[in-house]
């Protein structure tokens, strides 16, 4: 696959948006009691195979195995409803996402379903990060980044 554009050259100051953004949500995973950078890694990476957006599952791999994320775990993903080695928090926030990310209705059961695992700021939290990480699975998908090239920062 070749990369289209630069996007982040083309547009740098919609990029930026995007960027803070980020910067926002990572600092609530790391700092809010009910949110976990183990969540937002399960959520970037779940939402990313979801999208098929090739550039992001590879990225959120290589960024969950350097956070001490197992193998098992993130290949074990794309069935995570058959596998118990996910906690009940993280099972919500996995449906949360495939709900959001595949665009279905929010009934009153799955909001309350979900809000037992989290409280109103983090589940607003959730919500921005996946939909951030499906803005830029859409960017990925556009714009085709090239898949493999993404190292972790140290």
């Amino acid at each position: 696959m070749t990369q289209r554009l630069n996007y982040a050259e083309a547009a740098p100051q919609a990029m930026q948006l995007l960027f803070k953004q980020e910067a926002h949500i990572t600092k609530q995973f790391k700092e809010h009691e009910k949110l976990t950078i183990g969540i937002l890694h399960l959520i970037k990476l779940r939402a990313s195979q979801i999208n098929h957006c090739g550039y992001c599952v590879d990225m959120h791999n290589k960024e969950a195995l350097a956070h001490g994320e197992s193998i098992e775990r993130l290949t074990s993903l794309v069935t995570w409803r058959d596998m118990p080695c996910y906690t009940e928090q993280e099972r919500a926030a996995l449906l949360w996402c495939e709900a959001l990310t595949n665009g279905e209705s929010i009934d009153d059961a799955l909001y309350q379903q979900v809000l037992q695992h989290f409280d109103e700021q983090s589940l607003v939290e959730l919500t921005v990060a996946i939909n951030a990480i499906n803005s830029w699975n859409r960017i990925g998908k556009s714009f085709k980044p090239t898949v493999g090239s993404y190292q972790v920062s140290s």
